[in-house]
Formats: C-alpha cells, sequence, structure tokens
C-alpha cells in the first residue's frame, strides 16, 4: 500500500498548494481583473465620459444658473461647481461599487458558481472575499483617479489637499459596497431584489445625501437619510479636502469612523457567510 504521505505525487500536492493557500486572495483577484478585461470598453467609457459629462452639465450648466442669481460663491462659500463636484466623485465611487458587488457576487454564488470552484481549490473562501475586494479597490482608485482629474481640469479643486478626496471616495465605496455584497452573498435567487436595491436604496441615498444641495436644506424629517447614508459621510470629508469645507474636527472623526466600521463590519460577516455557503 503506497504511503501518501511521503510518495512524491503527496509532496509535489503540498508543494503546489502552499502559494494558493498563502496568496489565494491574489489569484482570484487576478480571476476578476480577467473578467473585467471582458467590459474594458464600458469601463474606459463610463471612466473618462462620466466625469465629463457631469461636471460639465451639473457644475458648468447648472452652476453657472447658480452663480448667476446667488453670485460666485453661491454655495457653502464657494461656486457651485467646486461645491458638487466631490459629491459627484463620491458618487461615481458608490455606483462602481453598486456594480461589483452586486451580480458578480451573485454569478460567482449561483449563476456561474466560479467561487465553488475555486472552494474546491486550496483557496479558503474568505480569500474568494478578499479578493474580490481587492479586484474593486483598484477599480474604485481607478475611476476616483480619472474623476479627480477631470476635476482638476474644471478648475473644481482649490485645496492642496483635494488628492485626499479620491482615498475618501474609494472608503465610501467600500463602506457601501460591503453591506450590498453581504446582502447579495444571502440570496439564493434573484427574482428582482437587486433592481429594487438600486431603484429603492442607491437612487434616493444620491438624492438625500447632501449631494446637490446641502443636507441643511432638507426638511428636519429627511436629513436622517443623510446621517446614515455612506454617501453623505464620505461627501462632506471629500469636501473638507477639496476645497476647506469648514466642519469640526470631531465631525470629520465620525465621517472616517462611520465609513471604517461599515466596510470592516460587512466584510468580515460575508467571510462568514461565504464560509457557511460554499462549505454546506
Amino acid at each position: 500500500m503506497t504511503d501518501t504521505t511521503t510518495s512524491p505525487d503527496a509532496r509535489l500536492a503540498l508543494a503546489a498548494a502552499v502559494k494558493p493557500r498563502r496568496f489565494g486572495a491574489w489569484y482570484v483577484a487576478e480571476h476578476r481583473f480577467r473578467v473585467m478585461r471582458s467590459y474594458l470598453q464600458t469601463l474606459l467609457f463610463t471612466g473618462f465620459g462620466s466625469p465629463l459629462l457631469y461636471l460639465f452639465a451639473l457644475g458648468v450648466g447648472l452652476g453657472s444658473l447658480v452663480s448667476s442669481n446667488l453670485g460666485p460663491q453661491a454655495v457653502d462659500g464657494v461656486s457651485y461647481l467646486t461645491f458638487v463636484a466631490p459629491a459627484l466623485l463620491c458618487s461615481a465611487a458608490v455606483t462602481v461599487a453598486s456594480e461589483e458587488f452586486t451580480y458578480p457576487i451573485m454569478l460567482g454564488f449561483k449563476w456561474n458558481p466560479t467561487f465553488y470552484g475555486m472552494n474546491a481549490s486550496p483557496i479558503a473562501p474568505a480569500q474568494i472575499i478578499d479578493g474580490v475586494i481587492i479586484s474593486v479597490v483598484a477599480r474604485l482608485l481607478g475611476t476616483s483617479i480619472v474623476y479627480f482629474a477631470f476635476m482638476l481640469l474644471f478648475g473644481a479643486v482649490p485645496s492642496p489637499w483635494g488628492f485626499l478626496a479620491v482615498f475618501v471616495a474609494v472608503l465610501g465605496g467600500l463602506a457601501f459596497g460591503a453591506p450590498v455584497m453581504a446582502y447579495v452573498s444571502t440570496l439564493e435567487q434573484d427574482t428582482g431584489q437587486i433592481a429594487m436595491l438600486m431603484r429603492f436604496v442607491l437612487l434616493p441615498m444620491t438624492l438625500f445625501s447632501g449631494t446637490f444641495f446641502p443636507l441643511s436644506s432638507m426638511p428636519w424629517f429627511l436629513q436622517w437619510i443623510g446621517w446614515i447614508s455612506p454617501l453623505w459621510h464620505s461627501t462632506e470629508l471629500a469636501r473638507v479636502f477639496a476645497y476647506g469645507s469648514a466642519e469640526p474636527l470631531w465631525l470629520s472623526i465620525v465621517h472616517v469612523v462611520y465609513l471604517g466600521a461599515l466596510f470592516v463590519v460587512f466584510w468580515l460577516w460575508t467571510r462568514r457567510l461565504a464560509a457557511r455557503r460554499l462549505n454546506k
């Protein structure tokens, strides 16, 4: 009888499993990058077209109307373009997160269950989730850098610390995307839940998070939407860095803690959900 613990084949198998066990998340991220290549044209079109369209339409088009009525320092002591640009940056990051943490997760678990194939290898369920997050961070960072470059082109970043808004946008995207990923990981069938998430969560959040106008201008009974919205927290913090929006230091700390806590809690929860689902 062959001793599998010392046979050459067993030793080769064990040696081959070392790298996937150690760097499994990066293997999963590489897989996601290769999948993204299949819709690279869409990524490039939206990545460059969206900031150009939104900054021109809202910042320059609508902004000129606002400035002509309220003056060059129309909102929060700055032009409307300067006010709305950080919000558009953070909204773009949230949109990317909503794309990458919904249907690709459902695809991996259900429609084309690649996650089960990965789990059959030395890659652990937690590494699968980590790899997905790595790939999304890369896309968020790329999208936010391009958006910020257009903000500079439009002259919407008067502060020298404006580049930090890029990292705020990435954090905001993760803070929104991690709870979405956890929710989608629990779905056995998509019977419209993801579409309703986009329609009844993402869209209202964009409208009621102080994106296009200060949250304080809304009725008091609607302001709570902004207080719990990751988009409001990331937008307010991005405005602090982009043009020096005046807010207390403790509130800026609250923004960071809230966004970080949302991401970490739901990231860890999704890892547990994936382990439970893939190891049934």
